[in-house]
């Protein structure tokens, strides 16, 4: 793509097609139980065992036959073997139904006195009731998390076959200013990590563009984050670097903040995502773009990783038609929203101060007061 890319943005939808048609789940890899959580699942996953695998005693008290118990009454006390159990205990014998530790009263002769029939099966978990031998545990697709591993646990699987992990670089491009702060290589980081991505290289180039697709060239990853120089400046030159290194597929997307996202891919067919260097516009630009692309390749739902609640405008919120918006908004006590200082105000601190965003379409002004607004909250799903 030549020419100004102020005039040649893309709309948000088209950015999506792009990537979604250029980028795939990596292949898979086998990982122990306990390192498992936060990864995908890559296969289902059957159980090799029913759940329980046994009948057991679903509650603290003693195991019984519950055609031993049939004529027991207050009146008819019956007298039987003490068999104390736990949660989880395996029933032996004949025996079927469990009576609670506070329905049973010993005896003082190694016995307990039981006063009320039991039904066969009455606090039993019985063998296969959670899963049986063969059904499936989890599917494929399913992010693991502590309730995934505790049940892959009681079904006495050691290994999952989960998702590669993305190898992720990230090349900060930026002129040379000694003790200049990066804040965006941090939390461009960290945002990769909350995608399930793994850094393998955080590091500082020459924005020059042959600097920047020697550097491209370089290196073993699945995906490259170039954050700055992907503006309209002397020095930027982000996207001539990216176009001498392979492909610049798309420079300049109708987003705001993020309006100079560049898209394209390396020689060797790595997705490569470049980001402006303005902070807000940095954040803005992975939210939408290189996150997408982290979570596709790991296998994971590669839409905004955050909760959603339909909410009221307290105010209007104020959009430009022609650019999909992102505004910064505070939820309010009566459960109504309203839009709080824009990024191109205060910076990232319209995202600290908020509670969460509206996405206001590239084809609407914005939203009136008392209008209904899908309402992205600050929690991460």
């Amino acid at each position: 793509m030549s020419g100004d890319h102020r005039s040649a943005r893309i709309s948000v939808d088209a950015a999506f097609a792009w990537l979604d048609g250029a980028v795939y789940p990596l292949g898979q890899e086998d990982v122990p139980l306990r390192q498992a959580a936060r990864r995908v699942l890559a296969e289902d996953i059957r159980a090799q065992r029913p759940i329980p695998a046994c009948d057991s005693a679903s509650v603290d008290g003693f195991a019984v036959a519950a055609h031993e118990t049939l004529s027991a009454s207050s009146y008819n006390p019956l007298s039987l073997p003490l068999i104390e159990v736990a949660p989880g205990d395996a029933l032996c014998g004949e025996t079927n139904a469990v009576l609670p530790l506070d329905q049973g009263e010993l005896d003082g002769s190694g016995r307990v006195v039981v006063v009320e029939a039991l039904a066969p099966g009455q606090n039993v978990d019985q063998q296969g009731t959670v899963v049986a031998a063969g059904g499936l545990l989890l599917p494929a697709g399913a992010l693991l998390g502590p309730q995934q591993i505790g049940i892959c646990a009681a079904a006495g699987v050691s290994d999952l076959p989960v998702v590669r992990r993305p190898r992720v670089r990230i090349l900060v491009a930026k002129r040379t200013h000694p003790g200049a702060a990066d804040s965006n290589g941090p939390m461009v980081c960290s945002l990769v990590e909350r995608d399930g991505g793994a850094v393998s290289q955080h590091a500082v180039v020459d924005r020059g563009g042959s600097a920047l697709a020697r550097a491209l060239a370089a290196g073993d990853a699945d995906i490259v984050l170039v954050i700055g120089g992907t503006g309209p400046g002397r020095d930027d030159n982000a996207a001539s670097g990216l176009a001498a290194a392979g492909e610049l597929a798309i420079h300049g997307v109708a987003v705001r903040p993020g309006e100079t996202t560049g898209l394209g891919r390396t020689a060797a067919g790595m997705p490569v995502v470049l980001l402006p260097g303005s902070p807000p516009a940095c954040l803005w630009s992975y939210e939408f773009f290189a996150a997408r692309v982290v979570r596709r390749l790991g296998g994971r739902d590669p839409g905004l990783p955050y909760i959603s609640r339909v909410m009221t405008t307290a105010r209007k919120i104020i959009s430009s038609i022609g650019m999909t918006e992102i505004c910064p908004v505070r939820c309010q006590p009566d459960g109504t929203v309203e839009p709080v200082v824009s990024f191109s105000e205060i910076g990232l601190m319209a995202a600290v101060s908020a509670d969460g965003f509206v996405i206001v379409p590239e084809t609407s002004e914005g939203h009136p007061p008392g209008a209904s607004v899908n309402v992205r909250l600050y929690k991460h799903r």
